[in-house]
């Protein structure tokens, strides 16, 4: 029962976010929307932010796994890199909840102060396949500092679009450029 009660409250988030968008959000109307009560809502996910939170990131990781098979097809970290940061511009132009992330209104996640530290572990687990291809990235500390920067790239890419990039090849091009040093 709470799973599916769970399941209930995510996806009137996102249905919200999709229709309304971040700022019509509250644990009442998703409890509203969800047929539960706040308290249930409040009990599942503590805060409004760490609903919106993991509502998103459910969006996002299950979009990811369409871009997969793409990913494996990549033989060096460099490439591995800028076609996850190339898909993830395409799915952010795609998925209504994420296309959603791009604008700059009340209740957004992406401007939200604790919003890098929810991001690393969905980057990292993101990136964790690659690692193999990048022996130098065993380092934790190495790992982590790619992670932190990917992150950054990858808002920048989604939040800023520019005439410069927005060629899918373009973006490769500029991607590999500013992550050969790194990587």
């Amino acid at each position: 029962m709470r799973m599916r009660s769970r399941l209930a409250i995510l996806q009137a988030t996102l249905d919200l976010i999709g229709q309304r968008g971040f700022a019509a959000v509250n644990m009442t109307s998703v409890a509203n929307a969800a047929h539960v009560s706040r308290q249930t809502v409040y009990s599942n996910f503590g805060s409004r932010e760490q609903l919106v939170s993991q509502a998103v990131a459910m969006v996002a990781l299950e979009a990811w796994g369409s871009v997969k098979d793409r990913l494996d097809e990549t033989r060096t970290a460099l490439e591995y890199v800028v076609e996850m940061l190339v898909a993830g511009r395409e799915l952010a132009r795609r998925e209504p909840v994420l296309r959603a992330l791009l604008r700059a209104e009340g209740g957004n996640p992406i401007f939200d102060e604790n919003m890098m530290s929810r991001a690393r572990p969905v980057v990292a687990d993101m990136l964790s396949p690659m690692r193999a291809r990048a022996p130098r990235l065993a380092d934790s500390a190495s790992f982590a500092g790619l992670v932190e920067m990917v992150a950054r790239i990858g808002l920048s890419i989604v939040l800023f679009d520019s005439d410069m990039v927005q060629a899918d090849d373009d973006l490769r091009r500029f991607l590999r450029h500013c992550l050969t040093p790194f990587l």
